[in-house]
């Protein structure tokens, strides 16, 4: 496995948006979002999708100049409709939208419609924190998860993202799919060639499986838990609140009807909304108390629970976020490593759009 500058990859990425179409500007933004992702070790979500969005963007099912508008709101809430761009480029729009609502009204909260995959949640909800506001990131995605007891796929891997400033220490940030793994851990699995753990996967029969392919033979992935002895119940339940509120709220698809962002499902033949939807928040801290009080807090927070014993065999407990933070400081220094599947990947792609490739 080679590593590779974030300098280098953020160029690459940039340019081969702009040469399916996208404005600079746009590519810009899409190429930060997607490279956070790398640096955060969030690998699934990062260079390794780029190909998909310009699979999309060739079969016309992504607009490369999306022109994002909110289509109705109040004071504090509005619906944007993305035009079919490139999540990553409606997700940070409609962020902003809230932050603006947010800071003219307290608490801003924004549904969006018509987008395509947005990256990373946690990227949107970060966006919150230079403003002394908490963010909130929901998105729900391609149906690949059987709700518990089910053997159809009706839900995404519907990530929830959570994002919290503190004073000194740094910011406590939740991102979680709502299942036991992200599809794209499974991605990940399959380049490797190894089998997925326990929990991760049931085959077309519903039938636990540790098959990385069983989602592809037509399988599901599984709601966080695994099973309902061991909660499923519960991740199928958040599962559903975010699709509620990024799609049933915003007009979007929801549920089956989702526009998958994986090349081995087409999109459903009969459509109930307009594209794939998002659900972003925010909410300045001030509205509540004044902000550094309730940082300094989050300070002591943080750290008591980083004091907390660990078990035998672990040096620390972590927050959320920790793992991310010091991975995203080694890979700015070190380079970000790509497996050999996804370097051939990039090349092809590459020698596709005739952009060059760095060796």
């Amino acid at each position: 496995m080679k590593n590779y500058s974030h300098a280098a990859l953020h160029a690459f990425t940039k340019e081969t948006l702009q040469k399916i179409g996208c404005p600079e500007r746009d590519a810009e933004t899409a190429a930060d979002v997607l490279l956070s992702a790398d640096l955060r070790g969030v690998d699934s979500h990062g260079v390794a999708r780029l190909s998909g969005y310009v699979r999309l963007w060739e079969v016309s099912r992504l607009n490369a100049k999306p022109i994002p508008q909110v289509v109705h709101e109040t004071p504090s809430t509005a619906v944007v409709d993305g035009d079919g761009g490139l999540g990553l480029v409606v997700g940070p729009y409609a962020m902003q939208v809230a932050i603006e609502k947010a800071n003219n009204v307290g608490t801003g909260w924004v549904s969006v419609r018509n987008s395509n995959h947005y990256g990373i949640a946690g990227y949107h909800a970060m966006q919150a924190l230079p403003h002394d506001m908490i963010g909130i990131s929901l998105t729900n995605a391609s149906p690949l998860v059987s709700p518990t007891f089910s053997k159809e796929r009706l839900l995404g891997t519907n990530p929830i993202a959570v994002a919290i400033p503190a004073l000194h220490q740094d910011p406590f940030v939740l991102d979680m799919a709502t299942t036991t793994a992200a599809n794209g851990k499974l991605e990940i699995l399959m380049r490797k060639g190894e089998q997925a753990p326990s929990g991760w996967v049931q085959d077309k029969d519903g039938k636990p499986s540790t098959n990385p392919y069983g989602v592809k033979e037509g399988g599901a992935l599984l709601p966080l838990g695994g099973d309902r002895v061991h909660g499923s119940h519960k991740g199928y339940g958040l599962s559903a609140v975010v699709d509620i509120f990024s799609a049933v709220l915003s007009g979007a698809n929801f549920g089956p009807w989702v526009p998958p962002f994986v090349a081995f499902l087409e999109p459903h033949p009969n459509p109930v909304g307009k594209g794939l939807g998002h659900f972003f928040g925010a909410m300045r801290i001030d509205a509540f108390r004044p902000a550094d009080e309730f940082k300094g807090q989050m300070d002591t927070w943080i750290k008591r629970f980083r004091e907390a014993t660990p078990i035998d065999g672990q040096d620390r407990v972590l927050i959320p976020g920790d793992p991310e933070r010091e991975l995203e400081t080694k890979r700015k220094k070190e380079g970000i490593p790509l497996l050999p599947a996804v370097v051939e990947d990039l090349k092809s792609l590459a020698q596709k759009l005739e952009i060059g490739w760095m060796e």
